[in-house]
């Protein structure tokens, strides 16, 4: 199984390629990526944190599981002014947490499973992971949205954490 690439690999900070066409390579990084959110267990993924530079995101935040989103090129069409605060975390950068508001709800336009483009709405933590999963493909970190100070801190505590585990 793939594993996720430890902060700060460059790749984490470079926006990633389009995906010009859904592949057999395409949905073999799907599966991948799929395997490795549900191991964590998490509710997204983005290729680039398994060190792939494809613009590809999966997203599960189903009760169930097995729900996972397939998205190529995924943008954010429409946002609510309506705000959300959720804990986010990532496995790149362990141990830690912060909180970040983001939009309650969007619309985001990719190319799905079937090369075919959609829009889709999500909202509440479906919208959350959306919209943590497109900024790591743009290169940003969830921790991007604190202050400098909080994202210093929460860096240093992450590797200080890594040294001791």
């Amino acid at each position: 199984m793939k594993t996720c690439v430890p902060w700060p690999h460059p790749v984490l900070r470079t926006p990633a390629a389009d995906v010009l066409a859904i592949t057999d390579d395409v949905r073999q990084h799907w599966a991948e990526m799929i395997e490795v959110m549900d191991a964590m267990p998490g509710y997204g993924l983005a290729a680039v944190q398994i060190g792939v530079p494809l613009r590809l995101a999966v997203v599960d935040c189903s009760d169930t599981r097995g729900q996972a989103v397939r998205m190529a090129n995924p943008e954010v069409l429409h946002a609510s002014g309506q705000l959300r605060e959720h804990e986010e975390a990532s496995p790149n950068l362990p141990h830690v947490s912060a909180v970040v508001k983001r939009p309650r709800a969007v619309t985001v336009r990719f190319l799905n499973d079937q090369g075919v483009i959609e829009d889709r709405d999500f909202v509440n933590l479906w919208a959350t992971s959306v919209q943590h999963q497109i900024d790591h493909l743009a290169g940003k970190m969830y921790f991007d949205h604190l202050s400098p100070l909080k994202r210093k801190m929460l860096i240093a505590r992450s590797e200080k954490l890594r040294r001791v585990k």
